[in-house]
């Protein structure tokens, strides 16, 4: 059996520093995010 290489053990960040990396471009979720952002709760 071959040795996998990848990541190292000894890195600081396990996973992405930002949600924002988590979702991608053509989500749904940004539409939504946009649309939320538009409403006046005032």
């Amino acid at each position: 059996m071959a040795h996998i290489s990848g990541i190292g053990r000894t890195q600081m960040l396990l996973l992405p520093e930002r949600v924002e990396d988590y979702v991608g471009a053509d989500n749904t979720v940004r539409f939504i995010d946009a649309f939320i952002d538009e409403l006046d709760l005032q």
